[in-house]
């Protein structure tokens, strides 16, 4: 794969500070595709310094200009499609269709969706005698996860940029060369100079220079809830503003009245999709006692359609294959019954792990309470709806879900009382420009559409 050998900042690749290189590693076979270099503080420093140059001219470019800049980061993205997707199999090992349709293809609708916004938003409000004004934060430091790398980036660039802001992005390592495309794709478009920035590197030097760093005014990070807290702690210390997507164990609750064969196809699915490596996913599959026997049923007939290395991936690296084997032991030991699956790797090469279905799942388990990040359900059986309701909210995490019911308007009802962010009803689609985010230890602030847009945007009033 080619991989650049500099960090994009200023509107150019420079030369690293460092000498140290990152190997990217495909996970589908174990063999090293590129290098690329492990930045230092001293490049996020450089980076940020070209934020902050580059800020008063974007903050003061017309909106319909900001719009227009985005929109042909869109046309970009959407014109190499296929190399990005490509790109994304190799480095995080998701199918190839998966990559086309969702890794590429996603990334373009939101990219849109912020060129249209940036052009209708109101950025100023009369209230009463005061013009209320809303101004770019300044500088936003990014950091972004490895499960859905051109996405992520994208839903924290696009609003950013539709604000006014510029930015300075730090992708996961296991996934840099996305990144490296990304940044590409800026300098294709002919966004100016230091409006985007990208500093590769490890997230205990290059993100941390990032989140202590004065000159960043926002940080926004998707990751784990443990390094989120870390984040917030150390953005903390110069007062910057944060927004924090973190993790989740989402419930997929089965209301008795619900169509039963198929909330059990689509969550078994839901789970299966990237490999389980979606914070989102419904890891929890809620059912009532009367029906859990033919749910199980279902469940292990649905999931023996997901064979490793046809429709599901490996994980992103070893250290993940060992910790989601190591949740499917810890389910095991903790007397949970494995109907599907198990710890044993598939393939002996590569960073497969088996899709696996646990039954007589209880709620304190850890694989019922931690968020485990592969492609493991754990079925669990309730009493009665406010048993579920107990279940589904017993937790650290809110971050999404999804109610079934005989008709919309008891499933909305249940959710209306589910403490998360987002919940599916009956199998609703993904809506890009809904909010996302999360309630509890699931993170602050939203991503996506106009709330993921007001992340970016500080409030001034004027009094006449």
């Amino acid at each position: 794969m080619k991989a650049h050998d500099g960090m994009y900042i200023g509107g150019q690749w420079r030369p690293a500070a460092g000498p140290d290189t990152i190997a990217v590693v495909n996970p589908a076979d174990e063999q090293v595709i590129a290098h690329v270099p492990a930045g230092t503080a001293e490049d996020v420093d450089d980076a940020v310094r070209a934020a902050r140059e580059a800020f008063p001219g974007w903050a003061a470019t017309a909106p319909a200009e900001r719009a227009a800049g985005i929109s042909a980061l869109r046309d970009v993205l959407a014109a190499r499609a296929e190399e990005i997707a490509e790109t994304v199999t190799a480095e995080l090992g998701a199918p190839l269709a998966l990559s086309q349709t969702v890794h590429a293809g996603l990334p373009v609708l939101v990219a849109g969706s912020y060129a249209e916004l940036a052009a209708s938003y109101t950025f100023e409000e009369k209230i009463g005698n005061s013009t209320v004004f809303l101004e770019p934060v300044g500088v936003v430091g990014a950091i972004t996860p490895w499960n859905y790398p051109l996405h992520q980036i994208v839903a924290k660039v696009a609003p950013a940029l539709a604000a006014g802001c510029t930015v300075v992005l730090k992708p996961a390592e296991d996934t840099p060369l996305t990144a490296q495309l990304f940044a590409e794709a800026v300098a294709e478009a002919g966004l100016p100079a230091g409006v985007f920035n990208l500093v590769t590197g490890l997230g205990p030097v290059a993100g941390q220079a990032l989140a202590a760093h004065e000159g960043v005014d926002l940080v926004s990070f998707t990751g784990s809830t443990a390094v989120g807290r870390q984040i917030g702690a150390t953005a903390g210390a110069t007062v910057k503003r944060v927004a924090l997507e973190l993790g989740g164990k989402s419930a997929n609750v089965i209301l008795p009245s619900a169509d039963l064969a198929k909330a059990v196809k689509v969550g078994i699915a839901n789970v299966m999709s990237n490999s389980g490596q979606t914070c989102s996913a419904w890891t929890r599959m809620l059912v009532h006692k009367d029906q859990y026997d033919e749910a199980v049923a279902l469940a292990v007939d649905a999931v023996a359609k997901y064979v490793p290395g046809d429709r599901v991936g490996p994980l992103v690296n070893a250290k993940q294959q060992r910790r989601v084997r190591g949740y499917i032991e810890k389910g095991v030991a903790e007397g949970a019954r494995l109907v599907a699956g198990g710890p044993d790797a598939p393939h002996e090469r590569g960073y497969y792990v088996s899709p696996t279905v646990f039954a007589d799942v209880t709620e304190e388990m850890a694989i019922a309470q931690e968020e485990i990040f592969g492609p493991v359900v754990a079925l669990i059986k309730y009493e009665d709806e406010e048993d579920a309701l107990r279940i589904a909210n017993g937790t650290v995490y809110g971050l999404a879900g999804a109610v079934w019911a005989a008709d919309d308007a008891e499933a909305v009802a249940f959710a209306r009382r589910m403490d998360t962010g987002q919940v599916d009803i009956n199998g609703g689609r993904f809506n890009p420009l809904a909010p996302f985010g999360g309630y509890k230890q699931s993170g602050v602030g939203r991503e996506l559409g106009p709330h993921g847009l007001s992340e970016y945007l500080q409030t001034k009033s004027l009094q006449f």
